[in-house]
């Protein structure tokens, strides 16, 4: 299958703008799979959750609906981050749209970056793996920073994910160091689709560093778009190769695991 990803400057509260910016994005792309970055329908530095409630809204609305219509009628998968508002919260949430809306679902971001805690409710769905077989995908979902946590890309994999689709608004420089490793320690496939641009509010501003990557199953690079520019990043790739965990004759990075030896044993 053909996964996509969208890398582009979503602009700060300029919600009809990015969405309309999104359709056209998913009618004219060529994948079986196509990813937009964390909170893209609404731009990202708020500083408070009465500053994007206006920019939120619930995963069951006419917005949602229509980009499931696309996934539907386009038969792909499409991703996207927003603020979701759900019962009088606010979530750093992700879209997840199948063609089979019946699968369709969203995620939460349960790791909290800088001053989002101020902004939103930590996620409460927790990571989860949606099963295509259409397309003989396990797909899993995590949220930018949910990467510094082993833990988060480690759950999707020992659920049966093939692929993490990781939207993200990355301002670091240290990311891209570990996602070779989030790939290579699990033996899982890897998109993270990145934003461009920056945003300013209340005098401090922020710089986001682009380089949206693909990573293969073996922690290798297959594609990465540029620091600055609005870019489409794409690769074909094997889900079931994912699936056997081995790597030589005798080696396996889930069978040779010694669960037993990680526990943490408060000393008395």
């Amino acid at each position: 299958m053909v996964i996509v990803g969208v890398q582009f400057y979503p602009k700060f509260k300029k919600t009809e703008e990015n969405l309309d910016y999104m359709k056209e994005k998913v009618k004219s792309v060529d994948g079986d799979l196509v990813a937009f970055p964390e909170l893209a329908t609404s731009g990202y530095f708020y500083l408070s959750s009465d500053e994007i409630l206006p920019h939120s809204f619930e995963f069951h609305s006419e917005i949602v609906r229509e980009f499931q219509g696309l996934a539907t009628s386009m038969n792909r998968i499409i991703l996207f981050g927003f603020p979701e508002r759900f019962e009088s919260k606010i979530y750093n949430s992700c879209a997840i749209l199948f063609p089979d809306s019946e699968l369709s679902c969203v995620y939460r971001k349960s790791h909290l970056f800088y001053r989002e805690k101020f902004v939103f409710e930590p996620g409460n769905t927790g990571f989860f793996v949606v099963k295509y077989p259409e397309f003989d995908l396990n797909l899993g979902t995590m949220i930018c920073y949910d990467w510094r946590f082993p833990e988060s890309a480690r759950v999707l994999a020992l659920k049966g994910a093939d692929l993490i689709v990781c939207p993200s608004n990355l301002v670091t420089k240290v990311w891209s160091i570990s996602m070779p490793s989030r790939a290579l320690e699990n033996k899982i496939y890897l998109l993270v689709v990145n934003r461009v641009g920056e945003e300013t509010n209340s005098n401090e501003t922020l710089i986001f560093n682009g380089k949206s990557g693909i990573w293969h199953y073996n922690g290798q690079l297959i594609t990465s778009a540029s620091p600055d520019n609005e870019e489409i990043i794409s690769a074909v790739i094997s889900p079931s190769a994912t699936r056997d965990k081995s790597f030589d004759d005798f080696d396996n990075v889930f069978t040779d695991r010694r669960p037993e030896f990680y526990k943490i044993i408060a000393e008395k």
